[in-house]
């Protein structure tokens, strides 16, 4: 029963992510900053020239008012790397081999799919010093959920699952899932003590049929990176997987370093 329960489950988290659970991961189409109050919204950014740091839908000062983030200090050339994990298809502890020769630190968002069927993965993650942040337990649309106990336990369920597998607390670092968000939704993380993460900085790489060549991802990922950049991979991507070592080195070469999302 366990084995077809977790078969059901990665079976649901591949239809989610080929789906639409990519599709609100990267908007090139915004031009300026506004505000939203209630609405529901998906995370979005635009881009200029290359290397500057492209404008999120909400602005960093607004984010930073709801413990929110989407960008780094754009001052120092610092990246922050940060894996969506949705399941486990033999590429994570890849991305965990390169990270560590390299001595980056990872924050790995989890969801209760994940927990459930990767626990040594998570393991190592917390061993190695990683952080493991909450992509809530079901990855549905947090934006429709208007109720703090329910939004609450998608949250609750996720860190008690991550303090049976390492005996540890989880820190509470939150990301909403699909980019789906409203300002009532960051203000109920914030009173549950949880920053939200978004990203300056994403590519296509969730399509595990569709998956880039080395190439189209230097394109994407090398002339898009900029301070403060923080980075959002999958750790379901075969390409990531196979680049992470040659692609870390490539930023450093750029001059980049490597830092916590709890520096933040």
């Amino acid at each position: 029963m366990k084995l077809k329960k977790s078969l059901l489950l990665v079976l649901l988290f591949l239809f989610m992510y080929g789906a639409g659970m990519g599709a609100a991961k990267i908007v090139d189409v915004f031009s300026g900053s506004h505000s939203i109050q209630n609405a529901t919204d998906n995370w979005g950014l635009g881009f200029g020239e290359e290397g500057t740091t492209p404008a999120g839908n909400v602005s960093a000062d607004e984010l930073k008012e709801q413990d929110a983030y989407y960008v780094g200090d754009t001052s120092k050339n610092v990246i922050y790397l940060t894996f969506d994990c949705g399941y486990e298809n033999g590429n994570t502890e890849k991305i965990l081999d390169a990270l560590n020769k390299h001595n980056a630190q990872g924050a790995f968002f989890v969801v209760g799919n994940f927990l459930e069927t990767a626990p040594e993965i998570v393991k190592r993650m917390n061993e190695e010093g990683h952080l493991v942040g909450n992509h809530t337990y079901h990855h549905p649309d947090m934006s429709s959920i208007s109720d703090l106990s329910a939004f609450q336990k998608e949250m609750d369920d996720v860190a008690n699952l991550y303090k049976e597998i390492t005996g540890q607390e989880m820190v509470k670092l939150y990301r909403p899932p699909q980019g789906k968000f409203n300002m009532e939704n960051l203000a109920m993380a914030k009173q549950l003590g949880y920053r939200t993460f978004f990203w300056s900085l994403a590519y296509v790489d969730w399509y595990q049929d569709n998956q880039p060549s080395a190439e189209e991802a230097y394109g994407k990922l090398l002339p898009r990176i900029h301070p403060g950049a923080i980075v959002l991979l999958h750790a379901t991507s075969e390409t990531n997987g196979a680049i992470m070592d040659e692609l870390l080195t490539k930023w450093e070469e750029m001059g980049y370093t490597f830092g916590s999302l709890q520096d933040l």
